[in-house]
């Protein structure tokens, strides 16, 4: 109806690809990712006291703390090794 270009990614290894579809597009891009809503991103460069007050915020008040944890951990590793 508009003219825009969808591009919805739902799979991490999808990313870089869909990013440089987006990027090689002839008309502007909605670009959707679809992510888990309980692991809140972390900025690339937070504090370890950020950590740890995020961490006990958690774990005194949320069901599904671990698993937030665990997906915020895993993600801060995974741009490490992606350096």
């Amino acid at each position: 109806m508009l003219g825009l270009k969808g591009i919805k990614v739902d799979s991490p290894d999808r990313v870089a690809s869909a990013w440089d579809e987006a990027l090689a597009a002839d008309r502007p891009v909605v670009y959707e990712a679809v992510t888990d809503p309980e692991v809140p991103p972390l900025p690339p460069h937070i504090r370890f006291d950020q950590v740890k007050s995020m961490t006990s915020a958690l774990l005194h008040g949320d069901e599904h703390a671990g698993r937030i944890v665990k997906g915020a951990i895993k993600g801060k590793v995974q741009e490490i090794v992606d350096r």
